[in-house]
């Protein structure tokens, strides 16, 4: 039994929102969902068919963009100008503007059609009409494409096909007259440049041809700048040459100087030096060949003879006179050397005061004849501007001789359509229905959402965090009517169960039912929870403390003139306010009648002694209580007996007045054994079925026969199998 007890007072888990919880919210306000269904989907039909008829007549129009001045006026390229969006959007508005409608509603008179049709004869104003054509008209751009449809909604489809070509032909006509205009002034003010242009062009010409003939200037007409006095072709010839002149000066100054080193170091070496380096002539050769004999005759003369003979005289003589010869060769050499240096050195100088005079004379002229040049190029540039500007001045009025209409074409005109498109009525009522099943459901969450009353059990066990008992079925009637075999009393029989569990201590035989309102079932409750127990073999008493709004005397039918406030008033005793019922083992005291005095009478020691002699008499007492938030008495009720339960009404009140029941329960030191979930619809919330035991298919699926031989056969021992059912279920 303790384990059972832990088991039923420990907090139940968090709960999760389940598929069946769903559907559960569903089935419960099936009511909601259906008639707000119902409603949305009559009305959403009788809209439909009360809705005028409308026919729709489309026509398709290709456009171009505008070409401009500079790509000519009425030869857009396709490649030029691509697929624009907001060129297509910009055509949108301009053919729902006043420029294209208002020659529409004109040529067709709607100002005055539409206000007879309408508007009871009275002629509307344009800005009135247009409006409404807006609201018949749809533009749209067919996908990668330039073409537009024009689709225009009307009760007379000729109209809509009228007005849908209409509009297509008010936009060709625009645009024809705007792309016109716009010609007409490009060409203006293409014109007005070129002759300006002329004009500026004669009186720089003039300036120029002054210019010339003051600087005497002979130039190409293509010429922007001074004839140089070298052309390029001469200037590099000249820098060629005076860069070998400078590569000879080098090397013959690079000679002479080496020939000049050897000479004042050892000038007899200068002889042998000069005919290597190139220097020496055939005479010099020829003068040091007959030295080299005369100096080689002079040896064998000096074998010969003595040194003063006159042969070798002679030789000697011959060698010193062409010692002197040679000496003298040698310096001429040397001089013509020093010569061709100089010459060469004023030959590379020649040449690049050459140059630099031509440069500086091109530096001169460039800077003398600036002015003319400049005028020139500035002549030049204008003439080339002219000449494009009367290529386009040519090509744009050729242009605008052609005509416009290939800017708008109306590929596919309107048609009268033969059948209405509006009212769509399978649409229509298709979308009704499904709106009205969203509605409905929406409705029926939303109003489950704001809904907090108790709904399930897990609401009720992690809310209270209290035990449920007892899961009552809804449209239950009084066992004392129905009997023992009633189909609702295997539902107190658990509830009978479960509180004898509940029990610490089988000495607590005394108990109060309370409710949070009026209501709640509690009255219900305790007589048959009570009937239960007598029908199991316990002597039990009902005690009716509702003294303010007393019912049970009336469900016993009996008097009321006897009862509880008598005995606590001391004018009887209690077995003469007990009565007796046609219930065996089930004794009943009303409450009396309420004296005016009676504030703090069920606190009073004489209840207290009351409770303690009922004690002694009876297995189980129960009392009945008013609802425990709207007076005092069901408080000290719950403060004197031994057991305390509360009976909470399915979907009845909210969850923060139910609350408050219990904690004022626990706060005047009731002992507060579970709750009791009363008026469940089954049929709705199948869930409850399991907490309520399976006696529906158990009893019910077997014969009256079987039913009435098993209940002969386990009244001695209800209590006890009661209690076993119980354990197993």
């Amino acid at each position: 039994m303790d384990q059972i007890k832990s088991s039923v007072t420990a907090p139940p888990p968090e709960a999760r929102l389940h598929f069946l919880d769903y559907w559960r919210v569903i089935r419960i306000r099936k009511a909601i969902i259906i008639t707000v269904f119902l409603i949305t989907a009559i009305i959403a039909t009788v809209v439909t068919f009360i809705l005028p008829e409308s026919y729709a007549s489309t026509a398709t129009i290709k456009v171009e963009n505008d070409g401009g001045i500079i790509g000519g006026i009425n030869q857009p390229s396709a490649t030029a100008f691509p697929y624009d969006p907001y060129f297509m959007q910009t055509t949108f508005e301009i053919m729902k503007s006043q420029m294209v409608l208002s020659n529409v509603i004109a040529s067709m008179n709607l100002n005055e059609t539409w206000g007879k049709k309408y508007y009871n004869g009275e002629t509307l104003k344009t800005t009135e009409t247009m409006e409404i054509l807006k609201g018949r008209m749809g533009l749209a751009p067919v996908r990668n494409t330039k073409m537009i449809t024009i689709t225009i909604y009307s009760d007379d489809k000729k109209e809509a096909a009228d007005l849908a070509n209409n509009i297509a032909q008010a936009y060709q006509n625009y645009r024809v007259k705007n792309n016109q205009e716009t010609a007409a002034k490009g060409l203006e003010v293409l014109t007005a440049q070129f002759l300006e242009e002329s004009n500026r062009i004669q009186t720089i010409q003039t300036n120029v041809d002054y210019m010339r003939m003051v600087y005497g200037i002979v130039d190409d007409s293509s010429s922007l700048s001074p004839t140089p006095s070298m052309d390029k072709a001469e200037l590099q010839h000249i820098n060629d040459e005076m860069l070998e002149g400078q590569k000879d000066y080098m090397k013959q100054l690079e000679q002479l100087s080496s020939l000049k080193a050897i000479n004042q170091t050892n000038p007899l070496m200068l002889r042998d030096v000069l005919p290597s380096m190139g220097a020496a002539d055939s005479e010099l050769s020829s003068m040091l060949s007959q030295l080299h004999e005369a100096q080689r005759n002079l040896t064998g003369k000096q074998v010969d003879y003595a040194s003063n003979s006159l042969n070798v005289t002679r030789v000697q003589t011959l060698i010193d006179t062409l010692n002197k010869q040679i000496d003298d060769r040698v310096a001429g050499v040397m001089a013509g050397l020093e010569t061709q240096l100089s010459t060469t050195k004023a030959s590379v100088d020649a040449l690049k005061a050459q140059v630099d005079a031509a440069k500086q004379m091109d530096f001169e002229n460039a800077i003398k004849f600036s002015p003319y040049y400049a005028e020139k190029r500035k002549l030049l540039d204008l003439q080339e501007t002219h000449k494009i500007l009367n290529l386009k001045l040519t090509a744009n009025s050729i242009d605008a001789k052609i005509p416009t209409t290939s800017m708008v074409q109306l590929t596919d005109p309107a048609q009268p359509g033969k059948a209405p498109v509006k009212p769509n009525k399978p649409v229509n009522i298709v979308l009704g229905l499904i709106f009205g099943l969203v509605m409905g459901v929406g409705l029926a969450f939303f109003i489950e959402y704001l809904d907090t009353s108790v709904k399930t059990i897990d609401d009720v066990e992690r809310t209270f965090q209290a035990p449920v008992l007892g899961v009552i079925p809804q449209n239950i009637g009084y066992l004392l009517e129905e009997g023992t075999e009633s189909k609702h009393a295997e539902a107190y029989r658990v509830l009978r169960t479960n509180l004898l569990f509940s029990r610490v201590d089988e000495k607590l035989n005394t108990i109060v039912i309370v409710s949070a309102g009026a209501g709640e079932g509690k009255s219900t409750t305790t007589i048959n929870l009570s009937t239960v127990f007598a029908q199991a073999g316990n002597r039990v008493l009902i005690v009716d403390s509702d003294l303010r709004r007393p019912t049970l005397h009336k469900l016993f039918k009996v008097a009321n003139n006897l009862g509880l406030t008598n005995y606590l008033l001391k004018q009887n005793t209690i077995a003469e306010v007990v009565q007796t019922t046609h219930v065996p083992n089930l004794d009943f005291m009303a409450s009396g009648k309420l004296p005016n005095s009676s504030m703090g009478i069920l606190g009073s020691a004489q209840m207290k002694e009351m409770i303690s002699e009922l004690k002694q008499r009876y297995d189980f007492i129960f009392f009945d209580s008013p609802p425990i938030l709207g007076v005092s008495d069901a408080s000290i009720l719950a403060s004197e007996v031994d057991l305390v339960m509360q009976v909470i009404q399915y979907r009845r009140y909210p969850q923060p007045m139910t609350i408050r029941a219990k904690q004022m329960i626990e706060k005047v030191g009731g002992n507060f054994v579970g709750i009791v979930l009363n008026n469940i619809n089954m049929s709705q919330d199948e869930g409850y079925y399991y907490y309520s035991g399976y006696y529906h298919d158990y009893y019910y699926s077997r014969s009256a026969s079987e039913q009435e031989a098993e209940a002969r056969a386990s009244a001695p021992k209800s209590g006890e199998d009661d209690t076993e059912i119980s354990v197993k279920s």
